[in-house]
This record gives C-alpha cells, sequence and structure tokens, in this order.
C-alpha cells in the first residue's frame, strides 16, 4: 500500500496569524529555548493589556489563528480569561504548553472553549526528552497529555527535531496514535535563543543536514499520517524549479513578545529589527532598517533572513551555488490522515 504524501500548503492572501507571547517566565530551562529576554523583555503582560493588544489585531469579519506562547503560557495567571476573550473576537484559539498546566486549566476551560491544546515533546522517552526539557518533564508532559485527551481537548503534539534527537522520530508515530492526539506538527531547531549562542559541542549539536532531514521527516509523516493523525512540518528545502515565496509579503503573520515588539518573521527575534511595536496600546511601524525591507530581495538561497542570520544553514557547491533554497521557514508541508 501507497504511504500518504506530503503537500506544500501554500500562503493564501489574507491569512492571518497571531502568535502571542503572554510572558517570558517559564518553570523549565530547555537548552533550545528561543526566547531572549533581553530582547523580548521579562514582564507578564496584565490582562487588560493583553485583550487591548487582542482587539487590535482582531478582525471581526475574519476568524484569525492566535496561538498563546511564553515562556510557559500556562503559568498566566489569567489565561482561562485571555483564552475567552480572544474567541469573543473570532479569534481560532490553541495554547502551546510545555505540558505542566500551571493555575488547573483544564478545570478552568472546557473544550468548547479552547480550540486546540498543543504539548512540546522532544523524545520518545524520558531518556531523550529529559536531557533537552528537563529532568521529569517526560512523565509530566505525556500524564496531562492523556488527562486532556481524556477530558475531550482537541490536542496536538510538536516534536522540535535537532542533531539531537533526529534519530528518534521514527519511533514518535505510534506513540503519538496511542495517546489519542490529533495533530503531529514536526518543527526544525531555529537558531534563536540559546541555540544561536556559542559553538556547537557534543551535547548542543543542533544541525541537521539537508539530506539527513530529507531522508529521515517526510517518510516519518508519512507513517504517522497512515495512523490517522495529521502532519504538518516544515518545507525548509525546496523542490529544483519551485519558486520561493515569502510570507512576509503574502500572508500576514505577528510575533508579539510582552516588551511591545511585533515581528513579521521569527528568524529576526534575537534582533531589534522588529517591523512593528505596540505604543500606547496600538500597532505602530517601528522606525528603522528592519525586518520588512529585506523581504522583498531575490536571491539564490530562498530566504534572505536565513542567509543574512543563519549562513550555516546554506551548503554550496563547488560552482558557488547553493545546494539547496531554503524556503520560507513558515511555508509547511502536510499530510492528510
Amino acid at each position: 500500500m501507497d504511504l500518504p504524501v506530503a503537500r506544500t500548503v501554500g500562503f493564501e492572501p489574507g491569512e492571518r496569524n497571531v502568535f502571542f507571547h503572554l510572558l517570558t517566565g517559564c518553570n523549565l530551562s530547555c537548552k533550545h529555548c528561543y526566547i531572549n529576554p533581553s530582547q523580548h523583555g521579562t514582564a507578564t503582560l496584565p490582562l487588560d493589556t493583553v485583550r487591548t493588544w487582542l482587539a487590535c489585531f482582531a478582525r471581526p469579519e475574519q476568524e484569525t489563528n492566535l496561538i498563546l506562547l511564553g515562556g510557559e503560557p500556562t503559568m498566566h495567571p489569567d489565561l482561562a480569561k485571555i483564552i475567552r476573550a480572544a474567541k469573543s473576537m473570532n479569534y481560532h484559539v490553541t495554547v502551546d504548553s510545555n505540558g505542566f498546566l500551571f493555575h488547573d486549566l483544564l478545570e478552568r476551560v472546557s473544550p468548547q472553549e479552547l480550540d486546540f491544546l498543543s504539548f512540546s515533546l522532544d523524545g520518545p522517552d524520558a531518556a531523550v526528552n529529559d536531557p533537552i526539557r528537563g529532568q521529569g518533564v517526560f512523565e509530566v508532559c505525556t500524564q496531562n497529555l492523556q488527562r486532556a485527551v481524556a477530558r475531550g481537548f482537541h490536542t496536538s503534539l510538536i516534536y522540535t527535531v535537532s542533531g539531537l534527537n533526529i534519530d528518534h522520530l521514527h519511533r514518535m508515530p505510534e506513540l503519538v496514535a496511542a495517546w489519542g492526539v490529533e495533530r503531529f506538527f514536526i518543527q526544525v531547531i531555529g537558531l534563536r535563543g540559546k541555540p544561536a549562542a556559542g559553538a556547537p559541542t557534543p551535547e548542543t549539536n543542533w544541525q541537521v543536514d539537508p539530506d539527513h532531514w530529507l531522508s529521515v521527516v517526510p517518510g516519518v509523516a508519512a507513517r504517522a499520517a497512515e495512523l490517522g493523525l495529521s502532519v504538518t512540518y516544515p518545507k525548509v528545502f525546496l523542490d529544483p524549479g519551485e519558486p520561493f515565496e515569502c510570507a512576509g509579503l503574502v500572508a500576514e503573520n505577528f510575533f508579539i513578545f510582552p516588551n511591545g515588539r511585533v515581528y513579521q518573521c521569527p528568524l529576526c527575534e534575537d534582533y531589534p529589527v522588529h517591523a512593528f511595536v505596540m505604543e500606547n496600546n496600538t500597532l505602530q511601524r517601528h522606525k528603522g532598517l528592519n525586518e520588512d525591507r529585506f523581504f522583498t530581495l531575490d536571491i539564490a538561497e530562498g530566504c534572505v533572513m536565513n542567509k543574512l542570520l543563519q549562513p550555516d544553514n546554506i551548503e554550496y557547491r563547488k560552482d558557488g551555488t547553493p545546494k539547496h533554497r531554503i524556503s520560507c521557514c513558515l511555508l509547511k508541508q502536510h499530510v492528510d490522515p
């Protein structure tokens, strides 16, 4: 029997996604954390501020995807109220959690009020996951994930692929399906935050070379879909002849941080080059030479921000041409169950 085939999910004009970091605090200290307090702030946004900012990005006539993030968003004492406020503004709401589910989230919101609850796990067992995310995390996360499924919440699981865990990814589909998860997201490690700091060591060998990625990820995704999971993973490398398209020019993506910075490209989040800023509770253009000034550049490598900020991701032939063109980091592959 043929395995399911991935399809590229192109950007739709007018598509809107809001990634809202409510705070930068977290109970964990994951080795690959991309939060950078010097660039993102250390505040926990008050409930009234969150409501006001949500209203700035809402479109009453159009549903907007909202992903509530941290740090760890369930550490926000008013998360349940924030979810209800967002739903009243026509947001499709997802909470991305490390699995600890503080403030009794499962008791304070209902499955009807929250569209998706997403859990992060980076290994099929504690031996792989916990050296990356912290001692005891695998047990807590998987127990709370199964509690959420039992209570009727729509759940997804995020596995961030790096050099530390790519060779264990193939063990995930059967586990995720057995837990009753509906969606499986395979991410690629971004060289931001902690992964961008310092020289790599055997314990922080984050990079995954193109051939390794292509030999593992599509097959695992197909297997997961065969088991009934809806699977999404980043395109990463464009096919020969496939055109490059930047989400910053087609769709609307906003990455909001507690200090008021609003980025359009997540690769830029370690730098003060955000295209927008929240000032006096309104969205304003950020003055200066910022990320959006580069989106229109057409280069052989594909994504210009990747070329500028993560050039080690690109391999070249002897004639100087890139072996692979890098896609926009927001371009996804999807495999239907």
